[in-house]
């Protein structure tokens, strides 16, 4: 133990994953209910933003889908109306919140993840989350700068890490 009473522990190297919670998901009011499942998972929020998502950037987000019959749709519903985007930082957090958030389709996701509890079908299936660590990388660069993003350290990090 230190001066403070506080244990020691070793710098984990944590993840940082990006998760934008959908039109559908800011409309139907979920907001508040998804961040809590991620903090009281013990992940932390270190970048978030209500904003209205422009042509240029669900285009740029969706590319990989660019060439797919369905990339107009998503573009189109993802400019729709505003969405929550989020940085959440923790060990093993990229595969973690895809867990959480459960399967694309909500008819398959298990009861208990946010699409498997909320969505309905899979064109409005409440939440995106990046699907490997390079992705999220991608992701937050695009989503967010270097100054939106802010470096913290909660009360809590000795008491969810060893």
């Amino acid at each position: 133990m230190n001066e403070d009473n506080l244990i020691e522990f070793e710098e984990i190297a944590l993840e940082r994953t990006f998760l934008a919670i959908k039109p559908d998901g800011v409309q139907r009011g979920l907001v508040g209910e998804i961040i809590r499942r991620f903090e009281t998972k013990g992940f932390t929020l270190v970048g978030l933003k209500f904003m209205n998502v422009t042509r240029e950037l669900a285009e740029a987000h969706y590319d990989v889908h660019r060439e797919r019959p369905f990339f107009t749709g998503l573009v189109e519903f993802i400019i729709s109306s505003p969405v929550v985007a989020m940085v959440w930082e923790g060990d093993g957090v990229v595969a973690a919140a895809r867990k959480m958030i459960g399967a694309t389709n909500p008819l398959t996701s298990e009861p208990g993840t946010i699409r498997g509890d909320f969505g309905v079908s899979i064109g409005r299936n409440i939440i995106h989350g990046s699907d490997a660590i390079e992705t999220a990388q991608r992701e937050v660069s695009l989503w967010f700068k270097d100054e939106e993003l802010v470096t913290w350290k909660p009360q809590n990090t000795t008491w969810l890490y060893e």
